[in-house]
């Protein structure tokens, strides 16, 4: 693959959005990144990995949003003296790590706002991953080990996290189309036709 590309992932859960992205990653050759941007943030930070594991892609409730997407994501660093919540804390510095990665090169990047944090990145195509209740549940099940009794109301809370999560720190709406290059139906595609319709739209947009 000769020209740039960094692609961020949004997904529902349960929809095959993370072994989308690891195949896709390792089809076109290039680094794959999940749960690897908060060890990368906790290490730079010195924060404890553990911690920041408890509050990945949680939103904080004690700070307003806008201290964080306007005072520093517009490029002057919030205050060291602020006392931060440990959310806050998470995300610029998974944001330092995010535009570290996407000045390196192509890449896959999962959740954690990547479309939102490299929105003026030009090599961006932000995908979102979504599917019909039953095939969710169906993985879920059967991949997550989820007790069928339960499973439905943990996909509802984990999106409900990912939703506020993603509006906290953007102000956009999660899962909105309009916020998007492409969405992909995966229960209808399956992970092997998600990764073949991605990587068409990506061969197409090369030759622009």
């Amino acid at each position: 693959m000769s020209k740039k590309v960094i692609i961020t992932i949004d997904r529902q859960y349960g929809s095959g959005g993370r072994a989308i992205g690891e195949k896709l990653a390792k089809d076109l050759g290039i680094p794959f990144y999940n749960k690897e941007v908060t060890e990368m943030a906790a290490k730079q930070s010195g924060m404890s990995k553990e911690v920041f594991d408890k509050v990945d892609e949680t939103a904080a409730s004690s700070l307003l949003y806008s201290v964080v997407t306007g005072a520093y994501m517009f490029g002057n660093h919030v205050p060291p003296t602020l006392d931060l919540p440990i959310n806050d804390k998470l995300f610029i510095a998974q944001t330092e790590v995010i535009k570290s990665l996407a000045n390196e090169g192509s890449c896959v990047i999962v959740g954690r706002c990547a479309d939102y944090i490299l929105r003026d990145d030009e090599s961006v195509v932000n995908i979102f991953i979504h599917a019909d209740l039953p095939v969710r549940l169906e993985r879920a099940i059967k991949e997550y080990q989820l007790p069928p009794e339960k499973a439905e109301a943990q996909l509802n809370k984990i999106d409900k996290t990912r939703a506020n999560y993603y509006h906290y720190y953007s102000g956009e709406k999660w899962g909105n189309s309009f916020n998007y290059k492409l969405c992909i139906d995966s229960g209808m595609l399956g992970i092997e036709g998600s990764v073949a319709v991605i990587k068409a739209f990506i061969e197409q947009r090369n030759t622009k």
